[in-house]
C-alpha cells in the first residue's frame, strides 16, 4: 500500500522568519538538535513509515539541502526508493518562481507522475514530531474522504497563530479558519468534547478545545490535481478551505508532541528543550529514529568541565568548562574557561589545520570554535563561527531591540551569530 504513496515535503520560501539562520541555506537545512537538519525530521518519519519515494520541493539557497539529501538518504536498486530535491526551474510552460506552496506542487506533478501514485502525502519542512503515517493512511481510507488533514487539540490561546478546523462527531471537517485572530469568537469551531475524550489522552485535554491544522495532508491523487487545477497559490488560506465547501475533508487527531519551528523564538526553545531532563520530544526511540549524515567522526573529548542539563555531538573538544542547559553541535571546540548558559551552538562543517590557524592568527582573526574565557548566555552561535578569547555575549541585562547589529543579530531577544562570524576577542555583545 505504502508504494502508493507519493511524499512531498515543502520546504519553505525565502524562510524570513528563520533569518539569518537562512542566511546562506534553505529553511529545510538549517541545523538542529545539534547534530541534525530540520529536513531530516519528515524525511525520517516516511522512512520509519516505509514511505521511501519522496520529493523536497524548494527555491531559495538549494545548494547545501541538495548536498545534505545527497550524501545522506542513498536507497539500494531494491527498494525503489528515492529522497530528491526539486528546486524552483524555469521551463517553457513556467518561467516563474514558485508563488505559493500550491503553486509549487502543480509546478511538479511532471515529475510526480512518473511514479504514478495513489495517494499524495504533503509535509513541512520545519516541524519537529514523530508519526506513522500508516495510521493516518488508514484512516484516510477508511473514511472515504478526499483529503485528510492531521490535527492537534489546542488552546485558544495557541489557536491565534494556527488554521483552526470544525469537525462533526465523526471527524469530518466542515469548516476552516486560518489563524483567527485573539479578539475573534470561535466558539462555534469548539470540538464535540466526547470526540475529544475519544481521541486524546483525558490527562493532556486540559483547556483544549479547538483542532488545529499540522500543515501535513493525505489527498487522493485525482483529488489533489483536480484542486490544483485552477491558480490558486497556497494550501491553507486556499486550497484547504475550497476543497472542504466541496469535498468530503476528514480529519486525523494527532495526540502526541508536535511543535512548529519556524520562527527563531520557537527553534531556539526547542533546541534547548531538547537537552532538558525530561524533554518534550524523544530522540532516544530505536525503533523510529530520525536519521542523518554519517560524518565517521571522533567522540566527543571533554576536560576538566563542568556539564548539565546539555548534548555535545561528536567531533567535539572542551576543555575546562562550564556548560548548562545547551546544545552543543559537531566539531565544536570550546577553550578553557569558556561559560555557556542557555546557547545552541550549531559547530563547524571541518577542521582547521595548525597552518590556517596560524595564518588566522598572524591577522588577528580567533579560530574556529569559542576562545578562552569567553561568557555567552541566551543564543544560537551558527557554524564555523570564530569567538575570540574574553568575549561577553548576552550577559547584560538590558532589553535590546531585535535588528540586524553587523556582526551579530538580536531576534525574539535572541543573540544570532550567523554562519562564518567573527567576534574578536574582547568583544561585548
Amino acid at each position: 500500500m505504502n508504494r502508493s504513496v507519493l511524499a512531498i515535503v515543502l520546504g519553505g520560501g525565502k524562510g524570513t522568519r528563520l533569518y539569518p539562520l537562512t542566511m546562506d541555506r534553505s529553511k529545510p537545512a538549517v541545523p538542529f538538535g545539534g547534530k541534525y537538519r530540520l529536513v531530516d525530521i519528515p524525511i525520517s518519519n516516511c522512512i520509519n513509515s516505509n514511505i521511501r519515494q519522496i520529493y523536497i520541493l524548494t527555491q531559495f539557497n538549494s545548494a547545501s539541502l541538495h548536498n545534505h539529501v545527497a550524501n545522506t538518504y542513498i536507497f539500494d536498486t531494491f527498494s525503489q526508493g528515492f529522497v530528491e530535491v526539486l528546486a524552483a526551474e524555469q521551463t517553457y510552460q513556467h518561467e516563474e518562481w514558485y508563488q505559493g506552496t500550491a503553486d509549487a506542487v502543480r509546478k511538479n506533478f511532471k515529475h510526480f507522475h512518473d511514479q504514478n501514485p495513489d495517494y499524495y502525502l504533503i509535509l513541512s519542512g520545519d516541524q519537529l514530531y514523530r508519526m506513522d503515517f500508516n495510521e493516518m493512511l488508514e484512516l484516510h481510507i477508511e473514511s472515504k474522504a478526499e483529503l485528510t488533514i492531521a490535527a492537534k487539540a489546542v488552546t485558544r490561546d495557541e489557536a491565534a497563530g494556527l488554521g483552526i478546523m470544525q469537525v462533526d462527531d465523526h471527524a469530518y471537517v466542515t469548516d476552516f479558519t486560518e489563524k483567527p485572530a485573539p479578539e475573534d469568537d470561535i466558539s462555534h469551531l469548539k470540538v464535540p468534547r466526547p470526540l475529544l475524550r475519544e481521541r486524546i489522552n483525558p490527562e493532556t485535554i486540559g483547556r483544549k478545545e479547538y483542532l488545529a491544522s499540522m500543515g501535513i495532508y493525505i489527498f487522493n491523487a485525482s483529488g489533489l490535481e483536480e484542486a490544483l487545477s485552477g491558480d490558486e497559490t497556497d494550501f491553507g488560506k486556499e486550497i484547504i478551505p475550497q476543497i472542504i465547501q466541496k469535498k468530503l475533508v476528514s480529519s486525523y487527531i494527532f495526540d502526541d508532541f508536535w511543535e512548529d519551528i519556524g520562527t527563531i523564538k520557537a527553534f531556539y526553545e526547542t533546541n534547548l528543550n531538547i537537552a532538558s531532563i525530561e524533554p518534550d520530544f524523544n530522540f532516544y526511540d530505536e525503533h523510529m529514529p530520525i536519521y542523518t549524515h554519517k560524518r565517521h567522526l571522533p567522540a566527543t573529548k571533554m576536560n576538566f568541565c563542568t556539564i548539565s542539563q546539555s548534548l555535545a555531538s561528536e567531533g567535539s573538544i572542551i576543555t575546562n568548562a562550564s556548560i548548562v542547559n545547551s546544545i552543543i553541535g559537531v566539531r565544536t571546540l570550546i577553550e578553557s574557561g569558556a561559560n555557556l548558559d542557555g546557547v545552541y551552538c550549531m559547530g563547524a562543517g571541518y577542521y582547521e589545520d595548525d597552518e590556517e590557524k596560524k595564518k588566522n592568527r598572524q591577522r588577528g582573526i580567533p579560530n574556529i570554535g569559542i576562545g578562552r574565557g569567553t561568557i555567552i548566555k541566551r543564543a544560537i552561535i551558527d557554524q564555523n563561527v570564530r569567538i575570540g578569547d574574553n568575549c561577553r555575549i548576552g550577559i547584560d541585562t538590558m532589553n535590546r531591540e531585535d535588528g540586524d547589529y553587523g556582526s551579530y543579530w538580536i531576534c525574539d531577544g535572541i543573540i544570532v551569530i550567523p554562519k562564518n562570524g567573527i567576534i574578536p576577542s574582547g568583544t561585548v555583545i
